[in-house]
């Protein structure tokens, strides 16, 4: 006789703390990404704000992709 696997258990509290963190680690991962390009600005010596766009852009689009694939792991 095999055991029987228990349904797993829908805990709130630990969710609400993981999406939580995510959104931490969101706003430090574009936080950062535009501190970067304002760095790189300055670096440079550009009067436009290239680097500041384009960092805070790809720091969206990882965000966005770290939040997805964690998202993922809570549904299964």
């Amino acid at each position: 006789m095999e055991p029987q696997k228990s349904p797993k258990k829908n805990n709130g509290l630990r969710n609400a703390a993981i999406l939580s963190g995510v959104a931490i680690q969101m706003g430090i991962i574009i936080f950062l990404a535009a501190k970067g390009g304002i760095w790189l600005d300055n670096y440079f010596e550009m009067e436009s704000k290239t680097f500041v766009i384009i960092l805070t852009l790809v720091g969206v689009v990882v965000s966005i992709y770290l939040v997805i694939q964690q998202l993922k792991r809570i549904n299964n």
